[in-house]
């Protein structure tokens, strides 16, 4: 009986067998998709490895921005540029830190899914939430015919960065509320959104020519401190946007034709 009862259990046995292994096998799934994530190349690191006393402020992980919402590819608030960026940004830095100020970083790589969010937000006219903030002077229509949105951005390539100077010790700055009244980028220092950088005549993405780093109507304090940031980045290979007082590109870059899309987060740079 014991010989039949051990032969009568052996089907039972298998199927719990196979069960056990489909279980395991589907479990593992999401794992293996989640590895296949593209990561940086090697020339590319986290801003803190290079110079942890830049100032981090990205915008895009928050609500805080023209789309009104975190954007796509922002897993992590952290700076990646290719390591010649990030080397020269250091090199930009240690001079200001011997005059009491510091730079702030609000954007480094982008990836590409981020530009293709930006461009859906855009082709939406109904979707104007941050307008009287961002673009309070701009139809929304305007923004890809005025240079504002593109499909591919320099970002993408991993040396280009948003940045400002803050002076030392650095205020806070609060965080924002989602929909909170919002005041136009292009007003005075004391009723625009509080940014602890040095008044630079607008507030960081502010579509409006009163960004453009020459505007002749941005003078006194406000001028000085452009040209500061401006001169400071020219000499350590930073070439500026003239439509963008915060947006700087470093030459030469090591990929001029190549636009990545690996997410923002430290795991696409572990260990750099």
């Amino acid at each position: 009986m014991t010989g039949l009862a051990s032969v009568a259990s052996r089907p039972r046995a298998l199927v719990a067998a196979a069960a056990a292994f489909l279980s395991v096998s589907t479990a593992a799934v999401p794992a293996a998709r989640a590895t296949s994530e593209p990561r940086a190349p090697r020339e590319f690191v986290a801003l803190r490895s290079v110079d942890p006393t830049i100032i981090q402020e990205m915008r895009y992980t928050t609500e805080h921005n023209f789309v009104g919402e975190p954007v796509d590819g922002y897993r992590q608030p952290v700076c990646i540029l290719t390591r010649p960026a990030a080397r020269a940004l250091h090199r930009a830095q240690v001079k200001l830190l011997r005059q009491g100020y510091s730079l702030k970083v609000y954007d480094c790589y982008r990836p590409q899914r981020a530009v293709d969010h930006f461009v859906r937000w855009a082709k939406d006219p109904r979707d104007e939430e941050m307008k009287a903030e961002f673009y309070p002077l701009v139809p929304k229509s305007r923004l890809f015919a005025d240079g504002y949105i593109a499909e591919k951005s320099g970002h993408s390539r991993g040396s280009t960065v948003d940045v400002t100077i803050v002076r030392l010790p650095a205020a806070p700055t609060r965080p924002y509320e989602p929909g909170e009244v919002l005041v136009p980028c292009y007003a005075p220092r004391g009723e625009r959104f509080p940014d602890n950088s040095v008044d630079m005549g607008t507030g960081f993405d502010c579509f409006d020519s009163l960004s453009h780093t020459d505007d002749p109507r941005v003078r006194g304090v406000q001028r000085a401190n452009r040209q500061m940031l401006k001169s400071t980045l020219g000499t350590e290979g930073f070439v500026n946007l003239p439509e963008e007082w915060w947006h700087f590109t470093y030459r030469p870059e090591p990929f001029p034709g190549t636009y990545f899309d690996f997410p923002v987060s430290r795991r696409s740079v572990a260990g750099r």
